[in-house]
């Protein structure tokens, strides 16, 4: 097809990268003599696109103006679902409006829900790509935004301790991911939390609390200074012992209709507390390391924190970075080439690779493998640990086709 000018939408949630892309497919649009526009404010712009009277030319002076190693998106967001929006003619309403600049193709990122869209409008007729994006990693290809945020996780459950081993505090730590708990599985790890719990796993409370008595308590008593502290990551999806999400009710619904998940922090300090209150060993042991005040310090404290949209906020990390450039760049290749409704899924010897969209958008979940070698190294995941034969006759075929 010809191509002489793209539209470039960032659509969802914000998060680490997404400049990138920006900059990426803008950067290579311009050596290929295109000219690209940015759509802010996601797909709310794309629809209202026909009203505006001017668009942003994404030329190198303005693409000078910001870096690529900030997060969030210099072209804007919005949680719009297109095909919620009442209007029996906002097809025809996108398509003039895209007309009216003279915009031949989209390049888009986000995530699922975003890719799901970018699906529609290729059915519509709207010639597009599709840049995956998501901070929660729950998508089939790997999506800009997860190093980012597993990184800030990181730090912050890593800085949290300081001020946990000052005050001898459980410190609760709950993230984003909804329903898959990549993020914090290994933002847990990096930041070497004690316990992390995700929605792959339904948590068995009992057990978090043996872990966590076990492991604070001997802290304390071995510290020459009687200082200890616990550091548990909450996914915000978590399941409880049924199988059952945990989030506040009354937070509501976001505009794609998903539940917006809030309180399984809250919900696990909750728990740990009853436990401990029923716990007359604790009594005990705050007693005999002198930490105990009748009605005053009876307890341990258990705070929790929610980083919330910091995860997501201020810095990119290097690979996605990286990434954010490939996969933009490479969306104009695929444009070029008369590629359209696809993913970018890299960029490997000189060739672009992607996939269908609507495989590309499927959910993906932490491998209980990856969780069940983290076990094996002292890290507590809400269950009994499972033990795993390292002489199985599975792990020596395994072994031997490796080495």
């Amino acid at each position: 097809m010809s191509l002489k000018t793209i539209g470039l939408i960032t659509s969802g949630g914000d998060c680490g990268g997404l400049n990138a892309v920006v900059k990426g497919a803008a950067q290579m649009a311009t050596r290929k003599d295109i000219t690209t526009y940015a759509i802010p404010n996601g797909y709310a712009g794309l629809y209202n696109l026909v009203d505006l009277d001017n668009l942003v030319a994404l030329t190198p002076g303005r693409l000078d103006s910001f870096s690529i190693g900030l997060a969030g998106s210099e072209a804007g967001h919005s949680r719009v679902k297109i095909s919620k929006i009442k209007d029996p003619n906002k097809y025809q309403r996108i398509k003039d409006g895209l007309a009216k600049f003279g915009i031949d193709a989209l390049v888009i990122s986000g995530g699922d829900d975003t890719g799901s869209v970018v699906a529609d409008l290729d059915a519509q007729g709207i010639h597009c790509v599709h840049c995956p994006k998501t901070m929660d990693l729950d998508l089939m290809p790997y999506s800009v935004g997860g190093d980012s945020t597993i990184n800030r996780i990181g730090f912050f459950v890593s800085e949290l301790k300081t001020t946990g081993r000052t005050h001898n505090r459980i410190m609760v730590i709950e993230v984003f991911g909804r329903y898959a708990g990549h993020t914090a599985f290994r933002g847990g790890v990096a930041g070497e939390a004690d316990c992390i719990l995700i929605p792959e796993i339904p948590v068995d409370f009992d057990e978090v609390y043996r872990h966590m008595k076990k492991v604070f308590t001997k802290r304390v008593i071995e510290s020459d200074i009687n200082a200890g502290t616990y550091t548990i990551v909450v996914a915000e999806g978590l399941r409880n012992a049924s199988g059952e999400p945990i989030y506040d009710e009354s937070a509501g619904v976001d505009t794609f209709g998903h539940k917006k998940l809030a309180g399984a922090g809250k919900y696990v300090a909750q728990e740990l507390k009853k436990k401990m209150a029923g716990d007359h060993e604790i009594k005990e042991f705050m007693i005999r390391e002198g930490m105990f005040v009748e009605d005053l310090y009876t307890l341990p404290e258990i705070r929790t924190v929610t980083p919330s949209h910091l995860v997501r906020a201020g810095t990119t990390s290097a690979y996605d970075a990286n990434f954010g450039m490939i996969a933009g760049a490479s969306a104009v290749n695929l444009l070029l080439h008369d590629v359209g409704g696809v993913t970018v899924t890299g960029f490997h010897n000189n060739k672009v690779y992607y996939m269908k969209i609507k495989e590309a958008i499927k959910q993906r979940h932490v491998d209980l493998d990856d969780v069940n070698l983290f076990e094996q190294l002292g890290f507590c995941f809400g269950r009994v640990r499972q033990e795993f034969d390292p002489e199985s006759a599975e792990e020596k075929r395994l072994i031997q086709r490796i080495y």
